[in-house]
């Protein structure tokens, strides 16, 4: 009980003569420097709402504004022609009596400045706005730039010229369209074309236009209302119905992670690199709070894209219910919730309303690593409850965890920055397997023991044996692009700014007087221990079924790829097509991650990359045509898979539309063959690219080996394949394949392997001048399953 002492501001006794108070001023004074801290952020938020407000102008505006209307009218000039006068014979009769004549005037004229000013604010602020939502620019070819987008890049940039908050285009970004049915339903039949046989696709031709003719106006007009009154007609109903109302595991399923540096670990003492990495995200969090991060772009442009997801990405937590979770975001904590060995720690990272060095907290950390308690009854599998079905967690958590000792653990770990997993167990690309060892390092990261991790957190971050490091990320509350970002800055603030000592310790001082972490205290009843090992059971299969295989692609990277003027992106798109073709023998629907953060509250829409050009391609290279004619078609397929990227972006997109319209025939009771069959489609190739976005932070030209592994998920489909990758530097592509054991047509290491050979046979399309033999097929041979 020595730390709960240390935390007490006075203290009392009752004695004969009366109360005996004993004030403890270090620690009151603690409290009012907490305090200071608390009310600086207020005023810091105040201030930067008032900026980001009145953006694209500034505070100082104002006054210009003000000083011009009042030089003028010294000229014996009335620029409100009248206003002034009127608001003048309007002003308060207390007004009248106290001021003179000059003085009224001088008010008035104030009043008018400002409201002209605000005026110029909105004039300036829907400029802005119809300037962003120009999109045209994105479909003309490179080189060839029209004047019109000429002129306007020069009007963006005068709007945009002021050095501009992290939310300070919120307001100016354009509303998602409602594209038109029919062009959602002629992309669609498009899309479906190289997947279907004839009479199949006649069929669903059919369908569609039945859709068209009769129910799909009617939901078109709701999706019509929705939008002109909603920010986003599909965000909120995507967080909800895709993420917040699955009642099956978060883990595998639904939250992905991301990797450390693939050739360096900063240190290998593990209290130290945690040390590093939770000040990082603090920092990260601090510029976040007061808006000091830049905007997010689209890459080599000045067009902002939306940053609402990063205003949940800390003190965040995904609570379990009947039929949908709830997200809870609460105010700055100034703890962290840590795991180790089966115990949970609250830890500290503010004193009296400073952030505490690196070296504090890796002094903090290591107290818990040596803390030889044994984890209470019930305690050390705890977490699975996260891991599994929703509901018994849901039931759990109301019965057992609504009061007492174990509703204050709980909040603990809810109402924390973040979680912490420091992790008994070694990872990184290490030892005579290091390919092995990725693909065990990827595992760990998306699932781990399947009760180490709190999946319910926005993030948790996770620090092994050896000083590797790792994020697992839950899904609804952001993208990954957005995790990516964070992530980024955390790896780049650790090894470049924060640094470590010669010995491998974090720099700084120690206060040895800091409050020791607090062990969190539970009373596990045997109906929650019972749900536990349920929960565990379940979430144990599902670990046990994820077949993962991470490997670097260093052939070639990206800066290869363009010398042939080929988006790199498409070209990595084509080679997953011609993988999947060779190691299923056919195709498949396959989802493309695309973002509409262009768009308020945008967040992502499909790009479907199997389409007719990438279909005709693969055939023609399998069928041994020439690489002139393979040269043509996969040119055609490139060019045809970033139009298809362009639409996505720009809200043109096929799959959320179709998705709300479903939403709206549910609520009006109504069913509909043509969106159910839709609807239900299978993504047996689920893919998405890892954004690079700050590539400013990692100096890879001095420092090459400092280069990032990226992050992966779970299959989408139990008969599919999921495929993460990340173009680093000009020469490397880093991929994560993932499906599932019980799947005898998958195998990850065997589809990693097709993908490697794809992307080195499509490069030699452009270097060969005969036929390409079609003998890739048995160029990978089918490897055991492996029982990880």
């Amino acid at each position: 009980m020595a730390e709960a002492h240390q935390a007490v501001a006075f203290q009392f006794t009752i004695t004969p003569e009366g109360i005996d108070l004993q004030l403890s001023y270090q620690a009151l004074n603690q409290i009012y420097l907490s305090g200071v801290r608390s009310w600086k952020k207020r005023v810091s938020r105040i201030r930067n709402r008032v900026i980001k407000g009145m953006y694209p102008a500034s505070p100082s505006s104002w006054l210009f504004v003000v000083i011009a209307i009042l030089a003028t009218m010294y000229m014996r000039s009335d620029p409100s022609m009248g206003l002034i006068a009127k608001i003048q014979q309007h002003l308060p009769l207390s007004l009248h009596v106290s001021l003179s004549a000059q003085g009224q005037t001088m008010l008035s004229a104030l009043v008018f400045s400002t409201l002209l000013w605000l005026s110029l604010i909105l004039a300036l602020r829907f400029c802005l706005k119809l300037l962003l939502s120009y999109h045209q620019w994105m479909f003309e070819q490179h080189g060839r730039v029209s004047n019109t987008t000429k002129i306007w890049v020069t009007l963006l940039r005068l709007l945009s010229s002021r050095k501009p908050l992290l939310y300070s285009y919120q307001t100016s970004l354009p509303h998602l369209p409602v594209p038109a049915i029919k062009d959602t339903l002629s992309r669609y039949l498009e899309s479906a074309r190289p997947l279907l046989a004839d009479a199949e696709f006649k069929r669903m031709t059919k369908l569609a236009f039945d859709f068209e003719c009769n129910l799909g106006n009617r939901l078109q007009r709701y999706l019509k209302l929705k939008a002109l009154w909603a920010t986003n007609y599909v965000s909120d109903w995507w967080e909800e119905y895709i993420y917040l109302r699955s009642r099956g595991p978060l883990m595998v399923n639904s939250n992905y992670y991301g990797m450390d540096f693939l050739y360096v670990t900063p240190t290998s003492k593990q209290a130290a690199r945690a040390g590093n990495t939770i000040t990082a995200m603090l920092l990260y969090r601090r510029k976040v709070n007061r808006e000091e991060l830049k905007p997010s772009r689209v890459p080599g442009t000045v067009i902002p894209l939306c940053a609402a997801q990063t205003e949940r990405m800390f003190n965040t937590t995904r609570t379990p219910g009947v039929e949908t979770d709830v997200l809870q975001h609460w105010l700055d904590s100034e703890f962290v919730a840590v795991y180790h060995k089966g115990r949970y720690f609250r830890l500290w990272v503010y004193r009296a309303g400073r952030l505490l060095s690196p070296r504090e907290i890796e002094y903090q950390i290591q107290k818990i690593l040596d803390d030889p308690s044994p984890p209470q009854p019930g305690e050390d599998k705890l977490g699975a409850l996260t891991a599994g079905d929703r509901i018994p967690w849901f039931q759990m958590r109301k019965q057992y965890f609504s009061s007492g000792v174990n509703k204050r653990s709980l909040d603990a770990i809810e109402k924390a920055a973040f979680f912490v997993t420091l992790d008994e167990e070694e990872q990184g690309m290490r030892g005579n397997d290091p390919a092995g060892n990725l693909d065990r390092y990827a595992k760990s990261l998306l699932h781990g023991k399947c009760y180490d991790r709190w999946y319910d957190k926005s993030f948790s971050i996770v620090i092994y044996k050896n000083g590797k490091n790792g994020l697992n990320a839950e899904h609804s509350w952001a993208d990954a692009p957005t995790v990516a970002h964070l992530w980024e800055f955390t790896l780049a603030t650790d090894a470049f700014h924060l640094g470590y000592t010669e010995d491998g310790h974090c720099k700084g001082e120690v206060d040895r007087s800091l409050l020791h972490p607090q062990r969190l205290i539970w009373d596990i009843s045997p109906e929650v221990q019972a749900q536990v090992c349920s929960s565990l059971a379940v979430a144990q299969a599902l670990a046990d079924d994820v077949d993962c295989h991470v490997f670097p692609f260093r052939d070639f990277g990206k800066g290869r790829i363009k010398t042939l003027r080929v988006s790199p992106d498409a070209f990595i798109q084509i080679a997953l097509q011609l993988a999947y073709f060779r190691d299923r023998g056919g195709f498949c629907l396959t989802y493309e991650a695309s973002m509409t953060r262009l768009f308020r509250e945008g967040r992502t829409e499909t790009v479907r990359s199997c389409s007719n050009e990438s279909s005709a391609f693969v055939k023609a290279l399998e069928n041994g045509e020439t690489a002139e004619q393979c040269r043509r078609l996969f040119r055609l397929a490139s060019e045809r898979h970033q139009n298809l990227y362009r639409l996505a972006m720009t809200g043109a997109g096929i799959d959320r539309h179709l998705f709300c319209l479903y939403v709206v025939s549910k609520y009006l009771g109504v069913e509909s063959p043509f969106l159910k069959e839709v609807l239900s489609e299978p993504w047996r190739l689920s893919t998405s690219q890892t954004p690079v976005q700050q590539m400013d932070l990692f100096d890879l030209k001095n420092h090459p080996e400092f280069v990032s592994l990226g992050g992966g998920f779970g299959p989408v489909a139990d008969d599919g394949y999921g495929v993460s990758y990340i173009i680093v530097g000009e020469e490397m592509i880093n991929f994560h394949v993932s499906s599932k054991h019980s799947c005898h047509q998958t195998d990850s290491h065997r589809f990693g392997g097709q993908i490697h050979k794809a992307l080195q046979d499509i490069m030699s399309v452009f270097s060969a001048d005969t036929k390409i033999s079609p003998h890739s097929k048995a160029t990978v041979e089918p490897q055991p399953k492996k029982n990880l």
